[in-house]
């Protein structure tokens, strides 16, 4: 494609590295960009730079944060008590959508997978056992997209904690098995964690 400016054609390189995004996308993109006015464009680039710079990891629940603790963890009205346990940050997300759930989470950062090289050394295992070691934990709601990974991960994380006095549970199967959390609908993801079911490892 001949774009007659290299300014032009490194932005949509630079827009073509995202998901989801090819040549034509990130084309139209820019040509947005270009028609805007300088002020708006100016605020999105200083936006994404600030995001990029400050963004934390919670040091509590590994949720994405502007400080040490994120807002969720920092609010007092959340039941302490109870944790659920996902794989990824954009889970959480979907979880909050639904409005129905006022504990705190844990974020795991991926599921076991031998083929892929995933490991529990690669998860945040260490610091849930911490948290449940505290004894302020009293149930974990294992909110893992009902995969055989997703199994496999909660299976090692209920041997690991076995010998704790939490209770374990996983979310009702309202979320299909092979399904990915993010992606269910709010009224099935919220009915699934209300109908939560204790967990037994066999």
């Amino acid at each position: 494609m001949n774009y007659s400016s290299k300014l032009i054609e490194e932005a949509v390189q630079a827009f073509a590295t995202l998901p989801s995004i090819g040549k034509k996308t990130a084309l139209r993109l820019v040509l947005h960009l270009v028609k805007m006015e300088p002020e708006l464009t100016e605020r999105l680039g200083e936006a994404l730079l600030n995001m990029r710079k400050h963004i934390q990891f919670c040091q509590n629940c590994h949720h994405l944060s502007d400080g040490p603790q994120c807002q969720i963890c920092a609010d007092p009205r959340r039941d302490r008590s109870l944790v659920c346990v996902v794989e990824g940050i954009r889970d959480v997300m979907a979880i909050e959508e639904t409005g129905q759930y006022k504990g705190l989470y844990h974020v795991l950062g991926g599921v076991i997978s031998p083929l892929e090289g995933v490991g529990p050394e690669s998860l945040q295992v260490d610091s849930l056992v911490n948290r449940v070691d505290s004894g302020e934990v009293k149930e974990l709601i294992m909110a893992v997209s009902p995969t055989i990974e997703g199994e496999t991960t909660i299976f090692y994380l209920s041997k690991q904690l076995s010998a704790y006095p939490v209770r374990i549970s996983t979310i009702a199967r309202g979320v299909s098995f092979g399904g990915e959390l993010e992606y269910a609908d709010e009224l099935t993801l919220a009915r699934s964690i209300t109908a939560r079911i204790p967990y037994k490892s066999e």
